[in-house]
């Protein structure tokens, strides 16, 4: 019988107890039983290793920062102490359905295939009310083209085989605290196959306290960031879809401004945008009330 290989499950955690313990349930109700858990407690100072250490659970690994780090600094540390050929993550908010690994972990053997995704559930934690993140065929093999154009890899949902993240210079970049996961994917997709997961594998929650929500401002800055250094960046600069991470940046700033009143700023980034699903997006936002906004984004794809 061909061994199982190991799955390192990555889960960073600053004050995350308040669904730590669902998180946590939801790894254990795998059927798939060859993994690890590397809890990197990034000085909590909460009850979340309490209600870690309540599971008596040996697959269970506790780290605990010597220093608060960055997000993505924290998540290089916890990979460099884990063990298993197959990286996953998940972070404290979040859930997994039960097949999640047995669905995806068969796909490794391919030898090309470098990372498998899924497609996900999102769940609007106010009004406990599920919706599927993607109702179209989510791409597999070489997709970077694809991904520049529309970004559809849930962290949550991937699973990376080690080898290929050490190949990575920066594996994870620091610089970028709330875009970090898009650049990575994105590095990794330069070289390598991707495969999917069509069903949803994982289930996002929306509670209203999300960094994307909180720091929206500072993420558009690093994606503006993140794009101009790869389109001078010679590995990268050549490929034609990287100008739709420019027109996605246009797109959510433009998308701000509408909700917020500010309809000249809106119309400027959208007379910048060629024409694109997200520049009618776009107009749809202009044109109707916020109320009606938030319905449209809250049920789009």
């Amino acid at each position: 019988m061909k061994k199982q290989p190991l799955v390192s499950i990555i889960m960073n955690c600053y004050n995350g107890e308040e669904f730590l313990r669902e998180a946590l349930e939801s790894v254990l109700s795998q059927t798939y039983k060859n993994w690890e858990l590397i809890f990197w407690d990034n000085q909590s100072s909460d009850e979340s290793s309490t209600i870690l250490k309540s599971f008596n659970e040996s697959r269970f690994h506790y780290y605990y920062a010597n220093e608060h780090r960055n997000l993505y600094d924290a998540r290089n540390l916890a990979v460099r102490v884990s063990k298993g050929d197959l990286v996953a993550f998940l972070d404290t908010d979040d859930t997994w359905v039960s097949n999640k690994l047995e669905l995806q972990v068969p796909c490794f053997d391919d030898p090309n295939v470098a990372l498998v995704y899924g497609n996900y559930w999102i769940h609007n934690n106010k009004k406990d009310k599920y919706i599927k993140r993607y109702r179209r065929v989510l791409p597999s093999g070489n997709i970077l083209r694809y991904l520049l154009k529309d970004y559809v890899v849930g962290l949550l949902t991937i699973i990376v085989r080690k080898k290929a993240y050490l190949t990575l210079e920066k594996q994870f970049d620091s610089r970028f605290p709330m875009s970090g996961d898009f650049d990575f994917v994105i590095r990794l997709g330069f070289s390598n196959c991707f495969a999917a997961i069509q069903q949803p594998i994982a289930t996002y929650r929306w509670h209203g306290n999300n960094n994307s929500k909180l720091y929206f401002e500072k993420q558009i800055k690093e994606l503006e960031l993140w794009y101009q250094e790869m389109s001078v960046n010679k590995k990268y600069s050549s490929i034609r879809e990287l100008l739709f991470v420019k027109v996605n940046i246009n797109y959510h700033k433009g998308k701000k401004n509408a909700e917020e009143g500010n309809f000249l700023l809106a119309m400027k980034y959208f007379l910048l945008m060629p024409l694109c699903l997200n520049k009618f997006k776009l107009l749809f936002a202009m044109v109707f009330p916020n109320f009606f906004v938030k319905l449209f984004y809250l049920t789009k794809n």
